[in-house]
């Protein structure tokens, strides 16, 4: 049984942060990590090696629960990074990452290995860790984790594919993890039933360079933050449904007064930081952004 956990010098729900609760026999918080590399390292060393297996795909899902808290980086990367436990922590996903990256080399399957990188959502980084630190987590988007501004749910999206995908190519075309289910089946040829994945898009021309960067690969994405904020990305115009963060960050929801905007327009082409709210001066763009959102979600 472990009591709560808290880091000196960071908020509550940063640093070596865990809540009180059991855990496996045998199983140390700070052995997590390497724990999920070698097991992954041995399911790819055991399909290789093995006769019946190694002429057949394999899929993995390697689901890391690092970088989130507990940050606990190894001694060998303590105050490497000079952005904190964070950074130390993310200097050893990487690492790590590398040696599943070096299993594939060694079993002899990267040049037919289709491999995907990314995360689930933004960090958790306040505007004082910036500050103290000299590091922004969030690559100079706005917010953080959970909030309807794009550091809340704009992640990295690393894909290599010997063969098929052009290295150090890249696209902004706009995608959602819930088209990871078409795109893997188009990528097999799988049959998937009529009614599988129906906010699912495949996005398999985009990787092969076929889909023009103009023409959009899927519909508008509709997403709903902590507060019931509601998000709908078109192009590349951006539309939030109130004032505020939506999430995290404060303020997480404003009311607005007589004459402000009742809601957050952007173009992500011309201001990816949000700093500028084109609410009032585009209300034939507020309205279309708004009717998409309602179609979306009425959708059964």
């Amino acid at each position: 049984m472990h009591e709560d956990n808290f880091s000196e010098g960071w908020s509550p729900i940063q640093g070596a942060f865990w809540r009180k609760g059991g855990i496996a026999p045998g199983l140390e918080l700070k052995d997590v990590l390497p724990r999920f590399t070698q097991e992954a390292i041995e399911v790819i060393q055991g399909h290789s090696g093995n006769d019946i297996y190694k002429d057949q795909p394999l899929m993995l899902y390697l689901a890391y629960p690092a970088p989130h808290t507990p940050w606990l980086p190894s001694t060998e990367f303590e105050g490497k990074s000079g952005a904190g436990m964070y950074g130390d922590f993310l200097m050893m996903v990487d690492a790590q990452i590398g040696m599943v990256i070096d299993a594939l080399d060694k079993a002899g399957m990267s040049e037919n290995t289709l491999l995907v990188f990314s995360s689930d959502n933004g960090p958790v980084w306040y505007d004082e860790d910036v500050e103290r630190l000299g590091h922004d987590s969030s690559g100079g988007l706005r917010g953080m984790k959970a909030d309807a501004w794009e550091a809340g749910h704009r992640m990295p999206f690393i894909v290599r594919w010997p063969g098929k995908v052009k290295q150090g190519s890249q696209s902004d075309q706009c995608i959602c993890f819930t088209d990871i289910l078409a795109t893997f089946a188009a990528v097999t040829a799988a049959d998937l039933p009529e009614d599988a994945g129906p906010d699912s898009y495949s996005f398999l021309p985009v990787l092969t360079g076929e889909q023009p960067e103009s023409q959009a690969i899927r519909p508008p994405v509709v997403l709903q933050f902590g507060n019931g904020a509601m998000m709908v990305r078109s192009g590349d115009w951006k539309l939030i449904n109130q004032l505020g963060s939506g999430g995290f960050s404060k303020p997480r929801h404003i009311e607005p007064a007589a004459g402000d905007p009742a809601g957050q327009l952007y173009n992500l082409a011309d201001d990816p930081g949000e700093t500028n709210n084109l609410y009032l001066n585009n209300p034939e763009i507020v309205a279309r952004l708004m009717a998409e959102m309602k179609q979306i979600l009425e959708v059964e």
